[in-house]
């Protein structure tokens, strides 16, 4: 009688509460890659982890800026973000390597890089700030267009193009002869078609959700940067979990990889063949004399040898 007593006192008890780790996302489309990926990644890993633990995505900015949502993750207030690595390159020098100009060969060449040595390097950049790198997302490859045709290095000589508001980039486009001018990517429609500039860069899907493709219709495949996206999850957070957990969450995050990608290279084939339709001239530029004209900015910036080697370990990627 005391055993079965004891018995239906445990099975009254409540099942372990699981634990929501709340995600952010600035994109506004539920159906964007990155979106898509974190959720998939949470529905894997309530599948492995029994439901102990969940994942919610809140996109649209609905938690703030990038900058304002990785503060909150360094102070362990948000559990996960997912953000562009050139937002962090002050507080993590690491993540300026994978945002250079002319780093990777081709986009496989930097997929195999981010799944290997260099990714596992790049997502332990940030530790010391506290947050912890669990995936390394496509961002697409930056190209440039504009209102006349870019074909070689000569095409760029004085041409006023909109870049990041980075030191970086301001330095890559001087080194090919263009004059960058930063603004924010909402003031680059206007600014094409009042002829305020001249040109901007961006990756297709964005030339195309943007409706840049309506005010430079020359788009030249450039492909001068592949600078990703990451997933952080605060380290206070992280330190929590059981180390079943963790192992369970990495797991996820790699999952989460395989999806994003797939769902990276359908939307930007769906924007390349949108921008070509409505009259967009897709254009293979030189870009070796490109490569060449900048590596006095990669000299100037990769200026450490933790930097240095860790560039060296991505052109060695085979």
């Amino acid at each position: 009688m005391k055993h079965l007593t004891t018995l239906a006192a445990l099975l009254a008890l409540p099942a372990a509460q699981a634990l929501e780790l709340k995600s952010a996302d600035v994109h506004n489309s539920d159906d964007y890659p990155t979106v898509v990926a974190v959720k998939h990644l949470g529905q894997v890993l309530a599948k492995s982890s029994g439901g102990t633990l969940k994942v919610k995505v809140f996109n649209k900015g609905a938690l703030g800026s990038e900058k304002e949502t990785v503060d909150q993750v360094k102070l362990g207030a948000l559990a996960m973000t997912r953000v562009n690595l050139g937002q962090l390159t002050a507080m993590c020098p690491k993540t300026l390597v994978p945002a250079l100009p002319f780093l990777f060969r081709d986009t496989a060449h930097m997929r195999r890089a981010f799944d290997g040595a260099p990714g596992a390097e790049i997502l332990k950049a940030c530790e010391h700030q506290g947050m912890v790198g669990l995936a390394l997302y496509d961002s697409g490859a930056r190209s440039i267009y504009a209102r006349k045709p870019v074909k070689t290095l000569a095409d760029m000589k004085g041409l006023k193009i909109r870049v990041q508001q980075t030191d970086l980039w301001v330095a890559a486009m001087n080194a090919l002869g263009a004059n960058p001018s930063p603004m924010p990517i909402g003031e680059v429609y206007t600014g094409l078609k009042t002829s305020l500039i001249d040109a901007a860069e961006n990756n297709v899907p964005s030339y195309e959700g943007f409706r840049h493709f309506e005010a430079a219709k020359f788009y030249s495949r450039t492909e001068h940067a592949m600078t990703p996206d990451a997933l952080f999850i605060s380290k206070k957070v992280w330190d929590k979990l059981k180390p079943e957990q963790q192992a369970q969450l990495r797991e996820a995050a790699r999952a989460s990889v395989v999806v994003q990608r797939e769902r990276w290279d359908a939307q930007e084939a769906k924007s390349l063949a949108t921008v070509k339709a409505a009259g967009a001239e897709i254009i293979q530029p030189d870009r070796e004399a490109f490569r060449q004209a900048v590596q006095p900015v990669l000299a100037r910036f990769v200026n450490t040898p933790d930097l240095q080697a860790l560039v060296k370990s991505i052109q060695d990627t085979k």
